[in-house]
């Protein structure tokens, strides 16, 4: 599995921070928290970075990937009740943009959940 040695290990810090923390806060507080765990890791990371879309060569978007990952794997952070398919449609958007190829999901909600992406 491509990169499957980082996905577990940041899989395994994802719970750390989940069965710490547990359901309820926003975004922001499991992404700093996932920040000191990386960190603490000695896991390479960007946070809260850039990401343009390209139509014709021209900029047509910019989002905002919550974390690339020692430059081979986008993760993005939610806190919903459950993952749905446009969680997983901005993930893949991401990495297409990105030209990154393996992505992880990582939902902060009731129960905990993960979902690994991979493009192209």
């Amino acid at each position: 599995m491509k990169h499957g040695e980082l996905t577990e290990e940041i899989i395994r810090i994802f719970y750390k921070v989940y069965n710490t923390l547990g359901y309820g806060f926003l975004e922001r507080v499991y992404e700093n928290a996932l920040k000191i765990e990386f960190r603490k890791a000695g896991i390479d990371f960007e946070n809260q970075v850039p990401v343009q879309v390209f139509y014709e060569e021209e900029i047509v978007g910019d989002y905002v990937a919550d974390f690339i990952i020692d430059g081979r794997v986008v993760v993005e952070v939610k806190a919903h009740l459950g993952l749905g398919v446009s969680d997983e449609s901005q993930l893949l958007n991401y990495l297409r943009c990105t030209g990154k190829d393996v992505g992880l999901l990582l939902n902060f909600g009731k129960e905990a959940e993960v979902k690994r992406k991979v493009w192209g």
